[in-house]
């Protein structure tokens, strides 16, 4: 059987069908984590597969049934074990890997960030924030050099004048003695564009930072893998 009529069947080869030069884990020590797919990632987390369906055929799988990755996030213990071939063990290893990336994606080094430009700060949340199934709104809190010196998730829900109150926003950054803040949330649609909502949040937070002396300095939008800055695209007034 040739790969084309693998891949046509959903064939997948045990490891051991597999050159030793292809597998996971061979090729991640060759080649590096980038080089690999999702699925071949997936793979080293679980290890192992079963009598019946080889590793490589069970990442595949769970990856097609949940969604990809950004249906993996979101998917609870209890829907991972109800899948084939996914016991506790394995829910646990597939919840503990998504973790430690959400959470390495958040920290930030001991040198702090300076933002430069929309993208910097897109760059910074766009993995944490790109797979949310619900909006986040979180704000970057700087410094005078436009380094971050610290951040918080405002809220969590549909984006609304009622729920994002400046005071909510800006109680922060008195607190952390800010110079200036950069607002981001995320569409779980995966487009960035703004609503007519965004864009009155976003006037209604420039005018609250201009009266108490934080500027703020962007409000960018993470979709899936793209972003929007309203100041970039002219909505600052």
């Amino acid at each position: 059987m040739d790969q084309k009529d693998m891949l046509s069947q959903n064939y997948y080869p045990a490891l051991k069908e597999i050159p030793a030069s292809d597998r996971p884990r061979e090729r991640m020590i060759q080649a590096g984590p980038g080089a690999l797919s999702n699925a071949e990632l997936l793979a080293i987390l679980l290890r192992t597969g079963s009598t019946e369906e080889s590793v490589m055929s069970l990442s595949c799988r769970v990856l097609n049934q949940v969604g990809g990755l950004r249906g993996l996030k979101s998917t609870s213990f209890e829907e991972l074990t109800a899948l084939k071939g996914i016991g506790p063990a394995k829910a646990l290893l597939i919840m503990a890997g998504l973790e430690l990336g959400k959470r390495m994606s958040s920290a930030l080094p001991s040198d702090r960030i300076a933002i430069r430009s929309p993208k910097d700060a897109a760059d910074i949340m766009m993995e944490e924030m790109r797979y949310h199934t619900q909006e986040h709104f979180v704000c970057l809190y700087l410094n005078t050099k436009n380094h971050i010196i610290g951040r918080e998730t405002i809220f969590i829900g549909s984006l609304n004048s009622s729920i994002v109150h400046p005071r909510e926003v800006y109680k922060e950054a008195i607190r952390r003695s800010s110079a200036s803040v950069i607002c981001l949330h995320n569409h779980p649609s995966g487009d960035p564009a703004p609503s007519r909502e965004d864009i009155d949040v976003t006037r209604r937070l420039q005018e609250a930072g201009r009266i108490l002396g934080i500027e703020l300095l962007d409000h960018v939008i993470i979709g899936d893998g793209r972003f929007y800055s309203l100041k970039e695209k002219g909505h600052f007034v």
